[in-house]
């Protein structure tokens, strides 16, 4: 494997590592997850279904990496308390929030006409 590309693995391993260890809220988003994936499988939903919710689970890890990539860098830029700082912090965090949301209606959409059939 080319050295460049070990490097780049192991600083992306890096990142997931101190997300793992530093963010309460990922582990939540994992096991809501994990839960979301059992319910699928016990209710065997179909392969269509399962991409678009594993997708949907994807999107809500990511935004929440992507919303610590931010914090972390404006902790950096402003270790003085800022307001400026405290929105982009605040809006990164609407950014997951807003992907929860999303996953939450899709997971609606999916899940509930199957538990309304006799």
């Amino acid at each position: 494997m080319p050295r460049k590309l070990v490097k780049s693995l192991r600083f992306a391993r890096a990142g997931v590592e101190h997300t793992l260890r530093t963010q309460r809220n990922i582990w939540i988003h994992i096991c809501a997850g994990l839960v979301v994936l059992a319910f699928a499988a016990w209710l065997r939903v179909t392969s269509l279904e399962l991409i678009i919710l594993v997708i949907t689970i994807s999107f809500v890890i990511v935004t929440e990496v992507v919303n610590t990539a931010i914090e972390e860098l404006v902790n950096i830029l402003s270790p003085e308390h800022r307001i400026e700082a405290a929105l982009a912090k605040d809006v990164a965090a609407a950014a997951v929030l807003i992907a929860v949301i999303c996953s939450a209606i899709v997971g609606i959409l999916i899940f509930v006409p199957r538990l309304m059939k006799p």
